[in-house]
């Protein structure tokens, strides 16, 4: 009968022990849902100022304010479970549609001098560092999930409960080194 006593404590600590792995990773797989939320508004934030610099512009140029304005309605929406690769994808599309608005801007020095303009683009510049400060917040709790998995003997539970590896934020193409100043 002690034999029998031995390993339903076995099994009991295995399981309390596996119940505390799950209950951890769930814990972590929901900061990263929650780090990633962080960042799909503040890419909303970003993406309305764009939308309000894009009004700003109507008066100077019509078609290219039309033109913004349907690359506004066609992005894509970032959530709290979208991957890295989908956020980066929109971030290549709001650079694209900033970086016409500037032409824009800069063949109407009227506009460039108008303070709406001026604010707006500061608001934009404003959630373009909150957008980089969440994702490297996001990085750091993929660290942490991810490091978690891995561990022994948490990876054993990790990979019965289907928990998964999360993807990192790269460095954006063009942007791994400082920028050269003529």
């Amino acid at each position: 009968m002690p034999g029998w006593i031995i390993v339903i404590a076995i099994v009991a600590v295995v399981v309390l022990f596996g119940i505390g792995v799950y209950n951890s990773l769930v814990s972590k797989r929901e900061m990263v849902r929650n780090a990633m939320g962080q960042i799909a508004a503040q890419v909303e934030s970003r993406w309305d100022a764009l939308t309000n610099l894009i009004q700003a512009t109507k008066n100077y140029e019509k078609h290219e304010a039309e033109t913004l304005e349907k690359l506004t309605a066609n992005r894509s929406r970032v959530t709290n479970t979208s991957s890295a690769s989908e956020v980066e994808a929109d971030s290549k599309a709001f650079n694209s549609a900033l970086s016409r608005l500037i032409a824009v801007a800069e063949a109407y020095p009227d506009l460039k001098a108008n303070t709406i303009y001026q604010n707006t683009m500061d608001s934009v510049n404003r959630y373009e560092e909150n957008v980089r400060h969440s994702r490297m917040i996001f990085n750091d709790t993929v660290t942490k999930y991810n490091r978690e998995l891995q561990v022994f003997p948490n990876n054993i539970f990790a990979g019965i409960f289907g928990f998964t590896k999360e993807e990192y934020f790269k460095n954006t193409e063009g942007k791994e080194s400082m920028p050269m100043w003529n």
